[in-house]
């Protein structure tokens, strides 16, 4: 199954950092997100435009991980041209992985 049938994401960028947040619909399924969705493997699955460093922040309380993902954006959003690496288009991206 997809990540976006279990959960839904929000992201943030700044400077050349992204920041994807993955918050699971029910209680539930968090537990299965956070085992199978790791730093490393979300590193794979960006590693075409994640160069630096991606740590992994759990959010029990709101069923959630955060993910801080540096340099990840090209240099930083306002110096590049390519509309992928906005942090918008990363949450999406992030929801078409197979767990």
């Amino acid at each position: 199954m997809k990540l976006r049938e279990i959960a839904h994401s929000r992201t943030g960028d700044k400077g050349n950092i992204a920041n994807v947040s993955l918050i699971a619909y029910k209680k539930e399924d968090y537990e299965v997100i956070k085992q199978k969705v790791t730093a490393e493997r979300v590193k794979e699955w960006f590693k075409e435009i994640v160069e630096g460093e991606v740590i992994r922040y759990e959010l029990p309380k709101i069923h959630a991980l955060n993910f801080v993902m540096y340099k990840a954006l090209g240099g930083g959003v306002t110096r590049s041209l390519a509309i992928d690496k906005h942090g918008k288009s990363l949450s999406s991206a992030l929801l078409d992985m197979e767990i």
